[in-house]
């Protein structure tokens, strides 16, 4: 009998990526590739890579867990995911990491932003908008992991530190800001103050080059300079910093590596996050068909281009396998030690086995032994080391301070192309939107801002008519 091309795997339901609407998708697997088959009536047939591992795609289903809900829902679901995002009872993750845009504004007019952003574009929000947004996130998580405050360009607002006072009033346990770093390299003075509202705040700081090309393409700038002098700034008061990185295939891929070197060198930088980039908002050099760069390609890399890590130390998040990678490492003595592979990926999801063993490394033994050991035990307690290994940067275990943990994540933000259904009901980065709902990042930018609203009308209609 004849056979297709492809092994089909699985069913979903995914986006037309011209249209929006939702359509029938396969995943298949062809060619030792993760693809998604997709038809659209009104625009024909799609075919997007989603991953370039088969085995590690196939993987990421071992790590399901029992959902973690808010305790609240914003929204009721009537027309089906993703038309009903705020969040409705559909969803199937609370917000590990909220975003908080407290101004449209920013001092660059980035030829890649998701937030469409510029020195003119929109306002402001006032502080009463802001204190409400951070109320809405209390409401909805009691003690929030992580809230990220962004933009725009957030060290632009003209309250701004009256913005973080108002957040550290809050029972935020991690709180970070999202900045291009400009203001950070201009004025000490500003770094100092920033430094004053450690601990339990860091600095997420857009590092996508060492390349002028590389900048000027999604930055519309060379800030090679800016980036030296931020983290020379960072590094004297030592905040709390993740370096961020844009990555778009054939521009700065190439530098994952040497990106993941320079940070292990700096004291300040306790990891590095890789986001290749989500076809939304403004995007003026990016073909789809040539620059799409998947998750797996962005995890393949970093093995390939720096010892640091190997295949074992590069996990799924639980939260949301399907678009997190995270690996941890130690810096101790000088040297680096990855974390994950002390760990059987089992005990991150099964509480009745409770404990780990060291590695047999001679070199690794005595730190762990005295970090972790209680009395004469040579067992090191899962417990210490399961907080760290999910979205909050939290350190439980004795004697180790957040200045010792490096990692490294891979945040795949899902757009139109290799939308599906089943990931993005996972999805735990959220953004506060401007009528205080709470929005998974990827359909905020697909349908949440204020250009794309009339639209999702339009589809919202469709749906009550059929």
């Amino acid at each position: 009998m004849p056979e297709r091309p492809y092994i089909y795997y699985d069913y979903t339901i995914s986006l037309c990526s011209t249209c929006l609407r939702r359509i029938d998708a396969k995943i298949v697997f062809q060619d030792d590739k993760v693809y998604m088959l997709k038809h659209c009536p009104k625009h024909g047939r799609e075919r997007v890579l989603i991953a370039t591992d088969i085995e590690y795609y196939k993987s990421c289903r071992n790590y399901a867990k029992r959902s973690e809900i808010p305790l609240k829902f914003n929204t009721s679901t009537h027309f089906g995911c993703p038309y009903d995002c705020g969040l409705c009872p559909d969803h199937e993750q609370h917000s590990c990491l909220t975003v908080i845009e407290v101004t449209d504004r920013c001092n660059l007019s980035c030829p890649t932003c998701y937030a469409m952003s510029s020195p003119s574009y929109g306002r402001h929000r006032t502080l009463e908008e802001i204190e409400q947004m951070f109320d809405v996130i209390v409401a909805n998580e009691g003690e929030p992991d992580v809230v990220q405050i962004s933009g725009g360009e957030p060290t632009v607002h003209p309250q701004f530190f009256e913005i973080l006072d108002i957040a550290k009033r809050k029972p935020i346990k991690h709180l970070m800001l999202n900045t291009n770093g400009i203001r950070i390299a201009k004025d000490e003075k500003f770094v100092a103050r920033l430094a004053s509202y450690m601990p339990d705040f860091e600095i997420y700081l857009q590092f996508d080059s060492f390349k002028k090309e590389a900048l000027e393409k999604l930055r519309g700038e060379d800030l090679r300079e800016v980036r030296k002098k931020a983290i020379e700034h960072l590094n004297k008061y030592n905040l709390s910093t993740t370096l961020v990185v844009t990555l778009q295939k054939g521009l700065n891929t190439d530098e994952i590596g040497e990106i993941i070197e320079y940070a292990l060198k700096q004291p300040c930088v306790r990891g590095v996050t890789f986001q290749p980039t989500q076809q939304a908002g403004r995007l003026e050099n990016y073909n789809q068909a040539t620059d799409r760069y998947t998750l797996t390609e962005v995890r393949s890399a970093i093995l390939e281009q720096t010892d640091v890590f190997t295949a074992a130390d590069l996990l799924p998040v639980p939260c949301n396998p399907d678009a997190l990678v995270m690996g941890y490492a130690l810096k101790l003595g000088g040297n680096v030690f990855p974390l994950t592979r002390l760990i059987d990926p089992n005990d991150l999801l099964d509480n009745s086995r409770n404990t780990i063993v060291y590695e047999n490394d001679e070199h690794l033994k005595p730190h762990l032994l005295h970090m972790f050991s209680t009395g004469n035990s040579v067992e090191v307690a899962n417990e210490h080391l399961k907080s760290i290994l999910c979205c909050l940067p939290a350190i439980d275990a004795p004697e180790l301070s957040y200045d010792n943990l490096f990692r490294v994540i891979i945040m795949n933000f899902i757009d139109a192309q290799n939308f599906d259904v089943r990931a993005i009901k996972k999805s735990c980065v959220h953004i506060v939107n401007k009528d205080m709902k709470i929005i998974p990042f990827e359909t905020m930018n697909l349908f949440y801002r204020d250009d794309k609203i009339e639209y999702l009308n339009v589809l919202k209609n469709e749906v009550n008519i059929w």
